[in-house]
Protein backbone atom coordinates (compact mmCIF):
# COMPACT_ATOMS: atom_id res chain seq x y z
CA UNK A 1 0.00 0.00 0.00
CA UNK A 2 2.85 2.38 0.88
CA UNK A 3 6.17 2.63 -0.88
CA UNK A 4 9.31 2.31 1.20
CA UNK A 5 10.26 5.93 0.50
CA UNK A 6 6.86 7.25 1.62
CA UNK A 7 6.86 5.33 4.90
CA UNK A 8 10.52 6.16 5.57
CA UNK A 9 9.85 9.86 5.05
CA UNK A 10 6.85 9.69 7.36
CA UNK A 11 8.83 8.00 10.15
CA UNK A 12 11.75 10.44 9.84
CA UNK A 13 9.47 13.48 9.97
CA UNK A 14 7.52 12.11 12.95
CA UNK A 15 10.72 11.40 14.88
CA UNK A 16 11.86 14.94 14.10
CA UNK A 17 8.59 16.31 15.47
CA UNK A 18 9.11 14.36 18.69
CA UNK A 19 12.39 16.20 19.26
CA UNK A 20 10.40 19.42 19.73
CA UNK A 21 8.95 19.14 23.27
CA UNK A 22 5.24 19.90 23.41
CA UNK A 23 2.45 19.81 26.01
CA UNK A 24 2.27 16.00 25.85
CA UNK A 25 5.94 15.61 26.80
CA UNK A 26 5.55 18.15 29.60
CA UNK A 27 2.48 16.32 30.89
CA UNK A 28 4.35 13.00 30.93
CA UNK A 29 7.38 14.54 32.64
CA UNK A 30 5.30 16.13 35.40
CA UNK A 31 3.35 12.92 35.91
CA UNK A 32 6.58 10.95 36.24
CA UNK A 33 8.07 13.40 38.74
CA UNK A 34 4.83 13.52 40.71
CA UNK A 35 3.81 9.87 40.81
CA UNK A 36 6.66 7.76 39.46
CA UNK A 37 7.74 5.97 36.31
CA UNK A 38 4.65 3.78 35.91
CA UNK A 39 2.34 6.79 36.08
CA UNK A 40 4.48 8.57 33.47
CA UNK A 41 4.40 5.57 31.17
CA UNK A 42 0.63 5.24 31.60
CA UNK A 43 0.23 8.95 30.81
CA UNK A 44 2.20 8.35 27.61
CA UNK A 45 -0.05 5.43 26.72
CA UNK A 46 -3.04 7.67 27.45
CA UNK A 47 -1.70 10.23 24.99
CA UNK A 48 -1.24 7.44 22.43
CA UNK A 49 -4.83 6.27 23.01
CA UNK A 50 -6.06 9.82 22.45
CA UNK A 51 -4.08 9.90 19.22
CA UNK A 52 -5.79 6.67 18.10
CA UNK A 53 -9.14 8.41 18.58
CA UNK A 54 -7.93 11.40 16.56
CA UNK A 55 -6.71 9.00 13.86
CA UNK A 56 -10.16 7.44 13.60
CA UNK A 57 -11.76 10.87 13.46
CA UNK A 58 -9.39 11.95 10.72
CA UNK A 59 -9.94 8.73 8.81
CA UNK A 60 -13.71 9.15 8.68
CA UNK A 61 -13.60 12.91 8.21
CA UNK A 62 -15.09 14.05 11.53
CA UNK A 63 -12.05 16.17 12.37
CA UNK A 64 -12.91 18.37 9.39
CA UNK A 65 -15.70 19.83 11.54
CA UNK A 66 -13.09 21.41 13.81
CA UNK A 67 -11.43 23.05 10.82
CA UNK A 68 -14.64 24.45 9.32
CA UNK A 69 -16.66 25.25 12.44
CA UNK A 70 -15.39 27.92 14.81
CA UNK A 71 -18.06 26.98 17.35
CA UNK A 72 -16.99 23.33 17.46
CA UNK A 73 -13.32 24.27 17.68
CA UNK A 74 -13.91 26.69 20.54
CA UNK A 75 -16.09 24.21 22.43
CA UNK A 76 -13.41 21.50 22.33
CA UNK A 77 -10.67 24.03 23.04
CA UNK A 78 -12.26 25.49 26.16
CA UNK A 79 -13.33 22.06 27.42
CA UNK A 80 -9.73 20.89 27.22
CA UNK A 81 -8.40 24.09 28.80
CA UNK A 82 -10.91 23.86 31.66
CA UNK A 83 -9.94 20.26 32.36
CA UNK A 84 -6.22 21.11 32.51
CA UNK A 85 -6.86 24.06 34.80
CA UNK A 86 -9.03 21.83 37.01
CA UNK A 87 -6.17 19.32 37.30
CA UNK A 88 -3.80 22.17 38.15
CA UNK A 89 -6.02 23.61 40.89
CA UNK A 90 -6.55 20.16 42.36
CA UNK A 91 -2.79 19.51 42.43
CA UNK A 92 -2.12 22.87 44.10
CA UNK A 93 -4.78 22.34 46.78
CA UNK A 94 -3.75 18.77 47.51
CA UNK A 95 -1.85 18.54 50.77
CA UNK A 96 1.64 17.01 50.55
CA UNK A 97 1.69 13.50 51.94
CA UNK A 98 3.66 12.68 55.08
CA UNK A 99 6.46 10.30 54.05
CA UNK A 100 5.76 8.28 57.22
CA UNK A 101 2.19 7.54 56.14
CA UNK A 102 1.33 4.51 53.99
CA UNK A 103 1.56 5.29 50.28
CA UNK A 104 -1.56 5.37 48.16
CA UNK A 105 -2.16 2.53 45.79
CA UNK A 106 0.07 2.81 42.70
CA UNK A 107 -2.70 1.17 40.66
CA UNK A 108 -4.99 4.14 41.39
CA UNK A 109 -2.27 6.60 40.41
CA UNK A 110 -1.41 4.87 37.14
CA UNK A 111 -5.03 4.36 36.10
CA UNK A 112 -5.89 7.99 36.80
CA UNK A 113 -2.80 9.12 34.88
CA UNK A 114 -3.93 7.06 31.89
CA UNK A 115 -7.51 8.35 31.93
CA UNK A 116 -6.52 11.97 32.44
CA UNK A 117 -4.00 11.83 29.59
CA UNK A 118 -6.65 10.46 27.22
CA UNK A 119 -8.99 13.34 28.04
CA UNK A 120 -6.25 15.94 27.72
CA UNK A 121 -5.24 14.63 24.29
CA UNK A 122 -8.78 14.13 22.95
CA UNK A 123 -9.82 17.61 24.10
CA UNK A 124 -6.87 19.26 22.35
CA UNK A 125 -8.24 20.61 19.04
CA UNK A 126 -4.72 21.33 17.80
CA UNK A 127 -4.06 17.59 17.79
CA UNK A 128 -7.16 16.97 15.69
CA UNK A 129 -6.12 19.63 13.21
CA UNK A 130 -2.57 18.27 13.17
CA UNK A 131 -3.75 14.80 12.18
CA UNK A 132 -6.13 16.22 9.60
CA UNK A 133 -3.42 18.41 8.04
CA UNK A 134 -0.39 16.13 8.43
CA UNK A 135 -1.58 12.64 7.55
CA UNK A 136 -3.11 13.53 4.14
CA UNK A 137 0.35 14.58 2.93
CA UNK A 138 1.25 10.88 2.83
CA UNK A 139 -2.07 9.49 1.57
CA UNK A 140 -2.26 8.64 -2.12
CA UNK A 141 -5.62 7.37 -3.41
CA UNK A 142 -3.95 5.46 -6.24
CA UNK A 143 -2.19 3.29 -3.63
CA UNK A 144 -5.39 1.98 -2.05
CA UNK A 145 -8.39 3.04 0.05
CA UNK A 146 -7.66 6.32 1.83
CA UNK A 147 -9.37 5.12 5.02
CA UNK A 148 -6.88 2.29 5.51
CA UNK A 149 -3.96 4.52 4.63
CA UNK A 150 -5.07 6.96 7.34
CA UNK A 151 -5.30 4.11 9.83
CA UNK A 152 -1.86 2.72 9.00
CA UNK A 153 -0.21 6.14 9.23
CA UNK A 154 -2.04 7.01 12.42
CA UNK A 155 -1.22 3.72 14.11
CA UNK A 156 2.43 4.07 13.06
CA UNK A 157 2.47 7.51 14.64
CA UNK A 158 0.87 6.10 17.81
CA UNK A 159 3.40 3.28 18.12
CA UNK A 160 6.33 5.67 17.67
CA UNK A 161 4.73 8.06 20.17
CA UNK A 162 4.30 5.31 22.78
CA UNK A 163 7.95 4.28 22.42
CA UNK A 164 9.14 7.87 22.67
CA UNK A 165 6.98 8.79 25.67
CA UNK A 166 8.08 5.63 27.50
CA UNK A 167 11.68 6.70 26.95
CA UNK A 168 10.82 10.17 28.31
CA UNK A 169 9.21 8.69 31.43
CA UNK A 170 12.20 6.41 32.02
CA UNK A 171 14.60 9.33 31.64
CA UNK A 172 12.65 11.68 33.90
CA UNK A 173 12.40 9.09 36.68
CA UNK A 174 15.86 10.04 37.94
CA UNK A 175 14.71 13.66 38.30
CA UNK A 176 11.65 12.47 40.22
CA UNK A 177 13.82 10.58 42.69
CA UNK A 178 15.99 13.63 43.23
CA UNK A 179 12.94 15.81 43.88
CA UNK A 180 11.55 13.38 46.45
CA UNK A 181 14.88 13.28 48.32
CA UNK A 182 14.85 17.04 48.80
CA UNK A 183 12.25 17.79 51.49
CA UNK A 184 11.32 21.33 50.46
CA UNK A 185 10.94 20.33 46.82
CA UNK A 186 8.74 17.44 47.90
CA UNK A 187 6.47 19.84 49.74
CA UNK A 188 6.23 22.17 46.76
CA UNK A 189 6.12 19.55 44.00
CA UNK A 190 2.29 19.51 43.91
CA UNK A 191 2.13 23.28 43.51
CA UNK A 192 4.80 23.21 40.79
CA UNK A 193 2.93 20.48 38.90
CA UNK A 194 -0.34 22.38 39.38
CA UNK A 195 1.21 25.54 37.94
CA UNK A 196 2.39 23.57 34.91
CA UNK A 197 -1.10 22.14 34.35
CA UNK A 198 -2.67 25.59 34.63
CA UNK A 199 -0.13 27.11 32.23
CA UNK A 200 -0.88 24.33 29.72
CA UNK A 201 -4.60 25.01 30.12
CA UNK A 202 -4.10 28.71 29.48
CA UNK A 203 -1.97 27.92 26.44
CA UNK A 204 -4.74 25.74 25.02
CA UNK A 205 -7.34 28.43 25.79
CA UNK A 206 -5.56 31.14 23.80
CA UNK A 207 -4.62 29.06 20.77
CA UNK A 208 -6.27 29.92 17.47
CA UNK A 209 -7.55 27.77 14.66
Amino acid sequence: MFTLSTMSAFVVIVMGLFLIPGPAVLLIATRTVQSGRKAGIMAGLGIATGDIIHTLFAAIGLSAILMTSALSFNFVKFAGAAYLIYLGIRAILEKPKDPQLPKTSPVAKTSSAYGQAILVEVLNPKTALFFLAFLPQFVHPEQGPSFFQFLILGLTFVVLSAIYTTFVAMSVQLLGRMVKRISWMGRWSGKIVGAIYISLGLKVAIQNR
